[in-house]
């Protein structure tokens, strides 16, 4: 089947225009955090919406009212643990990783990059994306919590408080 039946399309495209306002509303009234790319928390709340979004447009025995209220909860779930998370440090810890060093003062760390399933290929690259021909040139790569690699050339350390939440930096 091409088409299937114009009832179908005409869902699709009535259910769609609706989901995608609803969501679009709450993401609006609930600010930017919620889609943030923090951590791998919130990738999988933006994965969750836009898979619930989909599952909305494409399933006919899902109503357009369960689907706002499964994408109402995801919001208001993310937003929840957000909220915990900035008062609460336990909970932070439960539900957030930590950031990771990768290289510290030119050296590669190679326990934390073999817990961290990062090769020293991968670190060499992201020091080149950053334009660094030389280890010794720089402070630090630390693994993110988002999973990106943020290279600390040495000639921009400063006092090093950037890397005051990164444990096999702190402290010397």
């Amino acid at each position: 089947m091409w088409l299937g039946s114009w009832v179908d399309v005409g869902r699709t495209v009535l259910v769609g225009v609706l989901a995608y306002g609803a969501l679009v509303t709450m993401l609006r009234l609930t600010g930017a955090r919620t889609l943030a790319k923090l951590n791998a928390f919130d990738l999988i709340v933006t994965v969750a919406l836009g898979s619930t979004l989909a599952t909305v447009l494409l399933s006919s025995s899902v109503s357009l009212t369960r689907g706002v209220v499964a994408l109402a909860l995801l919001v208001v779930l993310q937003l929840a643990v957000a909220w915990t998370s900035v008062h609460s440090r336990w909970f932070r810890r439960a539900v957030r990783s930590q950031p990771t060093a990768l290289l510290r003062d030119g050296r590669l760390l190679v326990g934390a990059m073999r817990d961290a399933r990062i090769t020293s290929e991968e670190v060499r690259q992201a020091l080149r994306a950053t334009g660094s021909g030389d280890l010794a040139d720089v402070a630090a790569v630390v693994l993110e919590t988002d999973g990106t690699l943020s290279v600390v050339p040495l000639s921009r350390l400063g006092d090093g408080s950037a890397l005051a939440d990164v444990p096999a930096v702190d402290g010397g």
